[in-house]
């Protein structure tokens, strides 16, 4: 499958892989975002819009092959941003996509949806042994845009894959990232897979390299025709001689979630700095 893919976000970090990575494969990008992206490539559409915006979203989405949802705020914030920029966008994008006969979308969800899951005694985690546990209301919109998903892939017979992202990041920056981290390259080659592989139906997939210390099973992914080609390990010596070796006791390291499962996260500290106050 190639032609023209609508990317919501196009202007945030991975919006800006995929529009870098995705034409090298055949793809058409036209890019939506609230703000201009700051260097378009040769070809490359952009549209300036709210992705919670129905007309907008459906207009760019008219035409397409494939939808790939990134727009939203991206960490923590209050029930109010959070229930706007990720729980509406992603119904926006889907009923876009259901109306204008889009068949493909690939929503990107977070680990952040089973947050509080706990690192297995042994072996990988699957999706499967991964229910919805949120551990912000980050994580319960991730959870939402899963349930979305869900609906649109059963009652209107989209392909929707969610792709449950750990660290987008160009490297890892701590210790837990050596085994969450995915890489740029690696981004581009999992929402190909998402968007190619043959009537997936509905599927949530581990969004991570292939780390050496990655403890979230990628047979899911893999079975897209994800193929991942990097490791966080060639960062591990200068990581652990700044930071130590991960404390598998740690909720950081312990739980899927890690540190957004602290108190930091608590919805009165977050709300307190999002008015700019002290808890």
């Amino acid at each position: 499958m190639t032609g023209t893919v609508l990317v919501t976000g196009a202007a945030g970090r991975i919006g800006s892989w995929l529009r870098g990575g995705l034409p090298e494969l055949g793809w058409s990008v036209r890019g939506l975002d609230v703000v201009d992206v700051p260097d378009p490539r040769p070809g490359e559409e952009h549209r300036v819009a709210d992705a919670t915006d129905p007309d907008a979203v459906l207009s760019a989405a008219t035409g397409a092959t494939a939808l790939v949802h990134l727009a939203g705020i991206a960490t923590e914030s209050t029930w109010a941003a959070i229930e706007h920029s990720q729980v509406e966008s992603t119904h926006v994008a889907l009923e876009a996509a259901r109306r204008a006969g889009v068949q493909r979308v690939v929503l990107a969800s977070s680990n952040h949806a089973t947050g509080w899951t706990p690192r297995p005694a042994v072996g990988l985690l699957t999706e499967a042994a991964s229910p919805p546990r949120p551990d912000t209301y980050y994580g319960v919109a991730k959870v939402t845009m899963e349930a979305l998903g869900s609906l649109y892939a059963d009652r209107y017979g989209l392909d929707v894959v969610c792709l449950r992202i750990g660290s987008a990041l160009p490297e890892p920056l701590a210790v837990r990232h050596l085994a969450t981290w995915l890489s740029p390259g690696d981004t581009v080659r999992l929402v190909q897979a998402a968007l190619t592989a043959p009537s997936p139906g509905y599927r949530v997939v581990w969004g991570v390299s292939a780390n050496t210390r990655g403890w979230w099973d990628l047979t899911a992914a893999r079975a897209l025709g994800y193929s991942p080609a990097d490791d966080a390990e060639r960062y591990a010596a200068a990581l652990v001689a700044a930071h130590g070796e991960a404390d598998l006791a740690d909720p950081v390291h312990a739980r899927v979630g890690g540190e957004y499962t602290l108190p930091d996260m608590d919805v009165d500290v977050v709300a307190a700095q999002a008015a700019g106050g002290r808890a």
